[in-house]
């Protein structure tokens, strides 16, 4: 067998047997992109659905910031947030930096924009739909906004999963962040660098079967989640 089939056997191998430093590492993954994506749905979604309904100056310039900021570079946000809390910086007094809850930060600030554009998307095609019975009902653009965000909860499940997708996979702002300490700050993608650059494939290999398990099983369950909204009251 050769080296390669080796490396992919001794991952599958780990994965089965529920190898304690893997489960640890993929555990600490999923606690971190999950709060991130959780705190940029509660940001954003509010704001997407406003700049969706709203007519207040400066509000085109702002769809434009936060489509723009959709592709923000990672790394770049790692250092600012870097400089935040670190010991010289503004922050520094709370002594976040270097653990988890500084990788969530990191990934909340990447998370945001992409949740904020993609609701406003959603929520600006219903407001479309349903903007004169809504006039008609006096509701404010606020009440609208509210009840938008409800009817379209389903269809925004794809801007939550795009973040969370968003969140899972990154490597460089939580590198910088969090400092790849290992069984503290050590998540499936810098641990998939890191054991990369050692010549350990079975551990990255292992890592990276399970990464990619999480995303389609998320992504299954909202399919179906939406499919059975759809026949339930479509």
């Amino acid at each position: 067998m050769t080296t390669l089939g080796d490396s992919f056997l001794t991952a599958w191998q780990l994965v089965a047997a529920a190898d304690t430093q893997l489960g640890s590492i993929v555990w600490l993954s999923l606690r971190v992109s999950l709060a991130a994506t959780l705190i940029a749905c509660v940001v954003g979604m509010p704001v997407g659905a406003l700049l969706a309904v709203g007519r207040f100056p400066g509000r085109r310039v702002l769809i434009v910031l936060f489509n723009g900021l959709m592709g923000l570079p990672p790394v770049v946000v790692g250092l600012l947030v870097y400089l935040l809390l670190s010991r010289a910086g503004p922050l520094g007094q709370f002594g976040l930096l270097f653990s988890p809850t500084a990788m969530i930060i990191a990934q909340a600030i990447l998370v945001t924009p992409i949740v904020t554009a993609l609701t406003r998307q959603v929520v600006a095609d219903e407001w479309s739909e349903y903007r004169e019975q809504l006039r008609s009902l006096g509701a404010s653009r606020a009440r609208a906004a509210a009840t938008l965000l409800w009817d379209g909860r389903f269809s925004l499940t794809t801007a939550g999963l795009a973040g969370f997708g968003r969140a899972i996979a990154e490597v460089g702002a939580v590198m910088i962040v969090g400092g790849n300490i290992d069984g503290v700050t050590r998540v499936m993608t810098t641990t998939i660098a890191l054991e990369t650059s050692k010549g350990d494939l079975p551990l990255a290999l292992a890592l990276g079967f399970v990464l990619i398990a999480v995303v389609l099983s998320i992504n299954a369950v909202a399919y179906a989640l939406r499919g059975w909204a759809e026949r339930r009251w479509g």
